[in-house]
């Protein structure tokens, strides 16, 4: 598992991810942070990008925060 440090911006024109130097994570979100919609767009995003389903990604801390911990899995994802 890979723990990532992460600072949304919702309400953005439109979605990026940016590494950072510190190796964290900024995402530019679309969706506002209202009813859990931008958790939501997250972790569709971050499961793109690292190429894992959807429920494998869990935010650890900062549901309702503009910075998260999240977790995801690193080894190779096999699909049942």
């Amino acid at each position: 598992m890979k723990i990532l440090t992460v600072k949304v911006k919702p309400n953005s024109k439109q979605q990026s991810i940016a590494e950072q130097p510190d190796g964290s994570l900024t995402v530019h979100l679309k969706s506002p942070p209202v009813e859990g919609k931008a958790n939501q767009e997250l972790i569709m995003l971050l499961a793109k990008k690292f190429k894992v389903p959807k429920s494998a990604i869990g935010i650890k801390s900062g549901f309702s925060s503009k910075n998260k911990i999240v977790e995801i899995p690193m080894e190779p994802f096999t699909y049942k």
